[in-house]
């Protein structure tokens, strides 16, 4: 198997079998990304992804999810992803699971046919970057989609039969904007209703615009606690019919994890717990952070 760079993938990916169809992100123009700020974009020959899967048909054994990186493989032309998911289940027979990065464009960009051929070609899951759901902010963080389009985008990757899962950033308001980016971001994701929902929590990398921010003191980042009162601002809102809630990527603070609606106010209680008892011992310590 061929790797450049470094190569990232969702924590419910670990087990996965990484297959890098592309190098990089199309967009890559997120304020606060540090992803693939060294890596141009550019899709990989089919030649090469060919001979990685049969590489790894041959070496690998038990292999039962597939994950197609870099950023978001999902802008490739629907008719290679086609070629791709034929390939990849001609080789592994067991394969049970594949998943796939989305930006809001890349969805919108493919017709609803595409998406559901594409589900019925083996495509499962999709990771969709919500990031946040205030307007103003959508903008500012340069995520290249307004929030109609986000929730457009993630209602028709699930109209399509797609499991999708959303991932939102907490912190990304600063401390000056937090109750807005909560509330509004709480109810984009009623309106999308993923099957899955993930928080994640800001950090400031260098080399990036956001980091240049915060070194002019343009931007405040929330304090851990403060980050707390964020989410529980962000969780109360929430009706979801039936979503699988995370809260431990390396980024955050305090892991969570359940179940909407059942586990909502078992979430809360923890969340207020921490909060009122300003026991930052609890705290994932700044230094055991990582993307």
């Amino acid at each position: 198997m061929r790797y450049e760079g470094a190569v990232y993938r969702p924590p419910s990916e670990a087990g996965s079998l990484i297959l890098q169809a592309a190098i990089g992100c199309s967009h890559n123009r997120c304020i606060f990304c540090v992803s693939y700020l060294d890596k141009k974009f550019r899709e990989r020959k089919m030649e090469e992804i060919v001979e990685d899967i049969d590489y790894a048909a041959a070496h690998v054994k038990g292999v039962h999810r597939v994950f197609l990186a870099d950023g978001n493989a999902m802008v490739m032309d629907t008719a290679k992803l086609l070629a791709i998911l034929d390939k990849l289940h001609e080789a592994f027979p067991r394969l049970e699971r594949v998943g796939i990065y989305a930006t809001p464009r890349d969805l919108l960009h493919k017709k609803q046919e595409e998406l559901v051929e594409l589900r019925q070609a083996g495509l499962n899951i999709v990771y969709l970057g919500v990031e946040t759901g205030n307007e103003e902010l959508l903008a500012w963080i340069r995520k290249g989609a307004t929030r109609q389009e986000v929730s457009e985008a993630g209602r028709r990757a699930r109209e399509a039969g797609l499991i999708l899962s959303v991932t939102v950033i907490n912190g990304l308001g600063g401390r000056e904007k937090m109750a807005v980016h909560a509330r509004d971001t709480a109810t984009l994701i009623n309106e999308i209703d993923p099957d899955y929902l993930g928080l994640l929590t800001l950090m400031v990398c260098q080399g990036t615009s956001l980091a240049r921010q915060v070194q002019k003191n343009l931007f405040q980042v929330p304090e851990p606690m403060e980050i707390l009162k964020e989410i529980e601002m962000m969780i109360e809102p929430l009706e979801l019919s039936n979503c699988v809630f995370r809260c431990n990527h390396a980024s955050n603070y305090l892991p969570l994890k359940g179940t909407f609606p059942r586990d909502k106010q078992r979430l809360l209680d923890t969340l207020r717990s921490v909060h009122y008892s300003g026991d930052t011992g609890v705290l994932r310590p700044e230094y055991l952070r990582g993307l």
